[in-house]
């Protein structure tokens, strides 16, 4: 599957419009580690490798224009297949065995999610906090509006889709950071900093 999603930063007041007609799903809460090497070789180029819960998931960025209307990756999960792309045979666990290839974790961030549904969108209403000892100050919330297809000739169809839905719904259309990249902007400038220069964020991006 593909994942498309556009971020937004939204007031009280723009939730509550936005939540009317939706079906509350649930609420998650989950902690995600992210690997990368010590010169980001993967976040460089837009790869996040990340271990949510017990599960294994590598997001693999999908470029079908030269402007992304909304944030377009391809997931895979799963220790086996993400083994065989990395070429890293089973000796101990997955995180002992990547180090051998120089990967470390590199932030630990706890999200509280609650998911909704409305005309055929996931909505997410996140609240991420740092899940390292001495950064509690970390506490970042943001709403994604998502939609999941399942090949890349329907990526451009279902950007349309999610600004059609924006529009009506009168939210407004900005560059907005993910979680882990304004965790980056505020804990880890040297990180942040190769990765603007890579292209991967804006530093002008508010979150």
């Amino acid at each position: 599957m593909i994942e498309i999603e556009k971020k937004f930063k939204l007031n009280q007041e723009e939730k509550e419009r936005l939540l009317i007609g939706a079906d509350f799903l649930g609420e998650k809460i989950f902690t995600d580690v992210y690997f990368d090497t010590a010169d980001f070789t993967l976040t460089k180029n837009d790869i996040w490798l990340r271990r949510r819960g017990n599960s294994l998931e590598l997001k693999l960025p999908i470029y079908q224009a030269e402007k992304k209307e909304a944030t377009q990756y391809q997931e895979i999960t799963g220790e086996e297949k993400i083994r065989e792309i990395f070429a890293v045979a089973p000796v101990l666990d997955f995180e002992n065995d990547i180090k051998v290839f120089g990967y470390e974790a590199f932030c630990k961030l706890k999200t509280v999610r609650k998911e909704h549904l409305k005309s055929g969108f996931i909505i997410d209403f996140d609240k991420t906090t740092s899940d390292i000892q001495g950064e509690q100050d970390f506490n970042y919330q943001i709403v994604e509006i998502e939609l999941l297809v399942e090949n890349i000739n329907e990526i451009l169809s279902a950007n349309k889709k999610i600004e059609k839905f924006a529009k009506i719904n009168n939210l407004k259309f900005e560059r907005i950071r993910g979680k882990v990249a304004e965790y980056l902007s505020q804990k880890r400038p040297k990180h942040f900093k190769a990765l603007v220069e890579a292209g991967v964020v804006e530093v002008a991006s508010r979150a």
